[in-house]
């Protein structure tokens, strides 16, 4: 499937196109590095979640499927499904769980917001940093409310404030080369969405859901085995930021990434400081 045929809610017809895209293609020729980038918060994650045998999973934003893929190994008997808006991040989920020979996790392009769930039918919706790029998130999440069982919940993981994200901050300040980069308006579709406990706390109560319960979870974040990999991986991703820039200016971007690359490279990698919240809720 692809963008021409994804049916994306109008208000997210915008992620859709960089989700299923270039943005998403770099995501899914880079699957394991992503990952690994993120590994730190899987564990508490995971455990957070909860995941029993028998249990019916929603993947929110699955992307290339390493969660959706670690809730179908603890869901035996039960079942996972992981959505995306990206075509190639899917691709490179149904391969690597067709390598693992998991039966019982499958995945469909589309947008959480609107995708037609079994009203009531799954006992958990998680979600690995894939929540945070709706653009009527009230709306989406009493969406992905009515998909669950009475008493079911809701596991997120998200980025905490801006402040608190080394790495991002790290790598925009480089990659600005002394320009003043705008910024998305407060609760606008985004990495740091959902940084603001208070923000959340009303989206979710107000979809339905219980109380939400936060956890401040601090873990680094690793880019490469080395500065060089690291340099390789990250300019790639931000690529996007040097558009404008002319040669001086891409030259100044560039050798401004390589050097807070390599002074944060340690003998463990590439490391960042990171801040995310683990956010629980359910339903009554």
């Amino acid at each position: 499937m692809s963008s021409k045929t994804l049916r994306a809610d109008p208000s997210n017809a915008e992620q859709a196109r960089a989700w299923d895209g270039e943005e998403g293609a770099y995501w899914a020729a880079h699957a394991d590095q992503f990952d690994r980038a993120v590994r730190g918060y899987q564990p508490r994650f995971l455990e957070a979640a909860a995941i029993g045998a028998g249990e019916r999973v929603l993947d929110i934003g699955c992307g290339t499927g390493e969660s959706a893929r670690a809730a179908a190994r603890l869901a035996v008997g039960g079942s996972v499904l992981g959505v995306d808006l990206s075509g190639e991040m899917l691709r490179v989920a149904r391969q690597k769980a067709a390598g693992e020979g998991l039966r019982n996790v499958r995945f469909e392009q589309a947008d959480a917001q609107t995708y037609p769930f079994p009203e009531g039918e799954s006992d958990a919706a998680i979600s690995r940093s894939g929540a945070m790029f709706f653009a009527e998130p009230v709306t989406a999440f009493r969406h992905i409310a009515r998909a669950l069982r009475p008493g079911g919940r809701l596991v997120l993981l998200v980025w905490q404030a801006l402040s608190r994200n080394e790495w991002f901050l790290a790598f925009t300040t480089a990659l600005a080369a002394g320009r003043t980069l705008p910024t998305p308006p407060p609760g606008a579709p985004g990495p740091f969405s959902m940084a603001d406990p208070d923000d959340v706390r009303a989206r979710l109560t107000a979809a339905g859901f219980n109380e939400p319960r936060f956890e401040d979870l601090s873990v680094p974040l690793y880019f490469g085995p080395d500065a060089e990999q690291a340099y390789a991986f990250v300019s790639g991703l931000r690529g996007w930021m040097l558009d404008g820039l002319d040669e001086n200016g891409r030259h100044r971007a560039l050798t401004d990434l390589r050097a807070t690359l390599d002074s944060h490279e340690t003998p463990s990698g590439v490391l960042y400081e990171s801040a995310a919240w683990l956010i629980t809720a359910d339903l009554p």
